[in-house]
């Protein structure tokens, strides 16, 4: 696969409903948050986080130093233009 063809893929997917769902929810936070748990609770998968990184839908924002294994992140301009 060339370069600009990863880039093409990269561009013309959607993210899946979860991840939309997750992504929606960093547009209204200060600095575009993504949260780290869904709306019942539950911690995001670390699939869905790690897509939306992949995508460059999402962005690593800071470590958590509380749990360093969780994934701080925040929606990209790219995430965003994704979802509206």
């Amino acid at each position: 696969m060339k370069n600009s063809d990863k880039t093409k893929s990269k561009t013309n997917t959607k993210p899946s409903k979860t991840q939309m769902e997750w992504l929606k929810r960093g547009i209204s936070q200060a600095g575009g948050k993504l949260p780290l748990f869904d709306t019942e609770g539950q911690r995001v998968g670390e699939s869905t986080v790690r897509t939306c990184i992949e995508k460059g839908w999402a962005e690593p924002w800071f470590s958590n130093p509380i749990k360093p294994d969780w994934l701080v992140c925040k929606i990209t301009e790219t995430g965003r233009k994704s979802v509206s």
